[in-house]
């Protein structure tokens, strides 16, 4: 007794279309025929309509990509042109005294941060009496090295929130421990801060923000004692 044939299925119907594109050479009348909906509304179109249309709304979304690579590199020019500037500003400052001053001034200024602080510990003795060098606890101390990259998020009452100008007004921190190259203690920290939830958010990228705090632990290193010569 003969098995029972499966019946043609819709993936046999198009398996056998893609394998065998004379089909349409023989049969073109059916190309002609074939009616789809439009995804624009209830109308009926030819495939070859529903083709085009398939293929501008691909250009669409390519060109809404290439518009969107376009912002976002004039947004990394202007960020890097900032950063160059403030950058600028610490290479010119001549007094070490006012290398702290200089940072949080730049970055409110340039990048439109409303309240910077910093903090540094450990600084040279002629340093010691400075605004910048007082009031951080050894607690306060221990969490700044106990951070592997920038904090950012909410202010849950922090101590660093409280060498803000404003701190009722900061809503939203970016913590940015600074350190001497790849030691694990920090030497300071960098505080900013937003009255806007949104300006320092638990999901942004930090890539910035660590450079911010690389350039400035680099700068503020003459605010501290000289390593000790290695012994030959």
């Amino acid at each position: 007794m003969n098995e029972p044939i499966p019946p043609i299925t819709e993936d046999d119907i198009a398996n056998y279309l893609l394998n065998t594109p004379s089909f349409f050479e023989r049969h073109a009348e059916v190309l002609a025929a074939v009616q789809l909906t439009s995804p624009h509304g209830q109308r009926a179109v030819s495939l070859q309509e529903r083709q085009a249309e398939m293929l501008r709304e691909k250009i669409r979304g390519l060109e809404l990509k290439a518009a969107e690579m376009i912002r976002h590199g004039q947004e990394n020019t202007a960020i890097a042109d900032k950063l160059q500037r403030w950058t600028r500003e610490l290479l010119l400052t001549r007094d070490a005294r006012d290398l702290p001053r200089v940072v949080a001034d730049q970055i409110e200024r340039q990048f439109l941060v409303p309240q910077v602080a910093v903090r540094v510990w450990g600084v040279s003795p002629e340093f010691a009496g400075e605004d910048y060098a007082q009031g951080v606890s050894e607690d306060a101390q221990a969490f700044t090295s106990s951070l592997t990259q920038p904090y950012c998020g909410g202010n849950p009452g922090l101590e660093a929130a409280r060498w803000l100008p404003d701190p009722a007004a900061a809503v939203s921190l970016a913590l940015i421990p600074l350190r001497p190259g790849l030691a694990p203690d920090a030497f300071g920290m960098l505080v900013l801060a937003s009255s806007d939830p949104q300006r320092f958010a638990p999901d942004m990228g930090t890539d910035f923000l660590e450079r911010i705090g690389q350039i400035t632990s680099a700068a503020f290193s003459r605010l501290r004692p000289a390593a000790p010569a290695a012994v030959a």
